[in-house]
């Protein structure tokens, strides 16, 4: 076990697939305590039992993260059974890409709700505890698509570049309180994102893309580890990665 991972309460949202799991899994592997939140509560407690199954501490709250007070209820949730939070894992979102002119405009809603929104009531909901602690880790999740814009995907990639912003805004913010922020921002990760895709040309377009490049969410996890593990004067602001393969 990792001594600076063992026994720290780590929330994760968008915990019951894909990134969060994967996240989940090694976290609790290597000794820490995992408050799991997702929309899909069935996926949530399977994880959660497993674990704890395994030796490990693990919770499932149901959470939409586009509703703060159920964001809010879940850290409260975590304080309440194990008396702190020290990392928020603000991962869960949404990859719906499609050109601007086919005007799916629910779906640039609910990028906008999703990945922006929760990203925000994750850090209201974590932020006063961290603050009370003088201690904590928040670590947003953004996206390769955060760092270049790419046809078919402004909304998403918008979305993106929103949470790095946010992301550096609160590094600056958070340093009386002795806080840590790590922005993530993956390539092509092996996880559910495509298949969420409507526009059937553009998902014919990322699937062929993920069937040639995609790597397991599992590196998107030893990204966290590799965050959270740096000793407590070491603040870990930024980790872009891709597969070896992907070139864009």
């Amino acid at each position: 076990m990792n001594e600076n991972i063992k026994d720290k309460v780590v929330v994760i949202t968008g915990a019951s697939s894909g990134l969060g799991e994967a996240a989940a899994r090694l976290l609790s592997a290597q000794g820490a305590t995992v408050v799991l939140a997702a929309r899909r509560i069935e996926l949530l407690q399977e994880l959660a039992h497993e674990l704890n199954g395994g030796g490990g501490k693990a919770i499932a709250v149901e959470t939409d993260v586009t509703d703060r007070e159920q964001v809010k209820h879940l850290v409260n949730a975590a304080v309440e059974k194990y008396g702190r939070i020290d990392v928020m894992i603000n991962n869960a979102g949404m990859m719906l890409l499609s050109p601007l002119e086919a005007l799916k405009v629910d779906e640039w809603d609910n990028m906008i709700d999703i990945n922006i929104k929760g990203v925000l009531y994750g850090i209201a909901a974590a932020l006063p505890h961290m603050k009370k602690q003088k201690a904590g880790h928040i670590i947003n999740v953004s996206s390769v698509a955060g760092h270049n814009v790419m046809p078919l995907g402004a909304v998403y990639c918008a979305t993106k570049f929103a949470v790095r912003a946010l992301s550096e805004g609160l590094r600056m913010e958070v340093k009386p309180y002795n806080l840590r922020t790590t922005i993530i921002s993956p390539g092509a990760i092996d996880t559910e994102l495509p298949s969420h895709i409507s526009d059937e040309e553009t998902a014919a377009g990322v699937q062929k893309l993920y069937e040639g490049h995609a790597i397991p969410a599992d590196s998107f996890a030893r990204a966290v580890v590799f965050a959270m593990t740096q000793p407590d004067d070491v603040d870990i602001n930024e980790i872009l990665f891709r597969p070896t393969s992907q070139e864009s």
